[in-house]
């Protein structure tokens, strides 16, 4: 909607970048608030911040250059063009999940009680991030009809909505509503769980469902697909995600019951 927030002469303060960085903030906040109950040193909070952020940027970008790999190796150019566009979330979430186990092992902290809190201030990020993308236009939904209300037109100069002066689907704000409401939700549930590491399954098994919904209105088509267009990769990683996390927390609810 609003790709760029401010330019002084040359230097100017993209919306995406800044939205991301309040989402940071908002995360680092959260597990600084919650220092007793998980890490109590400042230092190892900015040390795993840091390594999701790397994670999500490493992950989302080697995603994005798999929806068009040949393109990218005879175009490399337009991969680095711009850096602070073209993510793919589930390549971010695929890469973060190992790094951050390899980082709690590595710290000597319980994996199960980590995930919990650590849903909670990565959802933060992501939730911000989708507001990022619909000030930036990219992730915008398909054209709808003029009399839909849920329409909106991106127009702004450098937006990546295309295309430009029709309404399209605010999918960006549905799953940031989502994901958002997510966050509020687990933080409330936080000490009435059930079972360690419910909180991240939560996360995963309802964001994943809501995926698998709004990207049927999404609208940019160079995602990708598979099975001869039926459902795009995120559909389809979404789909793994409800499998793999409904199968786990079923049996951690059947095992917190027999305690």
């Amino acid at each position: 909607m609003h790709p760029i927030l401010f330019e002084f002469g040359t230097f100017k303060v993209f919306s995406y970048g800044f939205v991301i960085m309040m989402g940071v903030v908002a995360a680092f906040t959260y597990l600084y608030a919650q220092r007793n109950r998980f890490l109590p040193n400042v230092d190892k909070i900015s040390e795993l911040i840091l390594l999701c952020f790397v994670s999500v940027f490493v992950g989302g970008k080697f995603f994005y250059f798999l929806e068009k790999p040949s393109y990218f190796v005879q175009n490399p150019s337009d991969f680095f063009a711009n850096l602070g566009q073209g993510f793919v979330f589930y390549g971010s979430f695929l890469f973060t999940i190992p790094a951050l186990y390899w980082w709690i092992r590595k710290n000597r902290l319980n994996v199960y009680y980590s995930s919990d809190f650590i849903a909670i201030a990565g959802s933060l990020v992501h939730g911000f991030g989708k507001v990022g993308c619909f000030m930036a236009g990219c992730c915008h939904g398909k054209q709808c009809d003029p009399s839909n209300s849920f329409g909106l037109i991106f127009n702004a100069p450098h937006t990546a909505a295309d295309p430009v002066g029709v309404p399209l689907y605010p999918v960006q704000l549905w799953d940031a509503l989502l994901i958002l409401s997510i966050s509020v939700f687990m933080m409330w549930y936080m000490n009435r769980k059930k079972f360690q590491g419910e909180l991240f399954l939560i996360y995963t098994l309802i964001y994943a469902v809501g995926r698998f919904i709004t990207e049927n209105f999404r609208g940019d088509d160079a995602r990708g697909f598979v099975f001869g267009g039926w459902l795009s990769h995120s559909q389809f990683i979404a789909l793994l995600l409800i499998t793999i996390s409904g199968i786990l927390y079923i049996r951690g609810w059947k095992q917190s019951k027999t305690r």
